[in-house]
């Protein structure tokens, strides 16, 4: 069971409202960075087809079933002029980015004033429940209470650090928190999604392996007494205004 959002409806709307209030000169000019498989982009085009949406990605490949036009270009370097687009998205993109700040400012300089950017990514107390489970597994098999947190790229540049650091470049910041809970029957869904971040772990010397199979043991103990595993989503939007000249 997943959360009840629709985070690409809830842009869109979004979208659609900043344009009312701030018409554009000519079409509405949008860039979906990191578009990936094109769930922002297919909505605004299903939505406002009166909209110039271009979809880029840094990866050629994830852009082959995206509606065109499209761009294979780096979010740390956009390929645009200053102040030429109206919107810009950077949907659970930024913390991909070396430099996370310098991502932010690219944004910023290829808006017009008065454009809107619109940015997501999950809190620091995302799905908070498999740290605990991580960290309880990683202590039986390591013997000590002092174990390395699960990997999460998003922990990088969370929530409430995009809150902060939007507001030091745009005007009118506001966030939408986008809170659920999952409840996961079976013990497969947690240890798929901690198995994908092998590579990342790895590089912190642990077991890997070992933490990962501790893991599937004590989260089939708790399904068996609970019935399941309540997981607690906490993503977010936060859009924010170029301010005007």
């Amino acid at each position: 069971m997943r959360p009840r959002h629709d985070p690409a409806g809830m842009v869109s709307s979004r979208v659609a409202a900043h344009l009312n209030r701030y018409p554009p000169h000519g079409p509405g000019r949008v860039l979906d960075v990191g578009a990936g498989n094109g769930l922002y982009t297919r909505r605004l085009h299903v939505d406002h087809p009166e909209l110039a949406v271009v979809a880029m990605d840094i990866s050629p490949g994830i852009l082959r079933e995206v509606p065109r036009p499209t761009l294979v270009a780096d979010a740390a370097r956009l390929p645009f002029a200053d102040r030429c687009l109206e919107v810009v998205l950077a949907m659970h993109m930024l913390y991909h980015l070396v430099d996370p700040d310098a991502g932010i400012a690219e944004l910023a300089r290829v808006l017009v004033p008065g454009g809107l950017a619109v940015i997501s990514t999950n809190h620091s107390r995302d799905k908070q429940e498999l740290d605990q489970l991580w960290q309880a597994a990683a202590r039986d098999v390591l013997g000590t209470p002092d174990v390395p947190r699960r990997i999460s790229l998003s922990s990088r540049f969370p929530l409430e650090v995009v809150v902060d650091r939007l507001r030091q470049r745009f005007e009118d910041v506001e966030t939408i928190d986008l809170v659920g809970t999952i409840e996961v029957p079976t013990p497969g869904p947690i240890i798929a999604h901690l198995a994908s971040y092998q590579a990342w772990a790895e590089q912190t010397g642990v077991p890997f392996q070992a933490i990962i199979d501790r893991t599937a043991h004590r989260a089939a103990d708790h399904i068996d007494k609970h019935g399941g595993y309540a997981i607690t989503s906490h993503a977010g939007i936060v859009v924010g205004i170029r301010p005007r000249d």
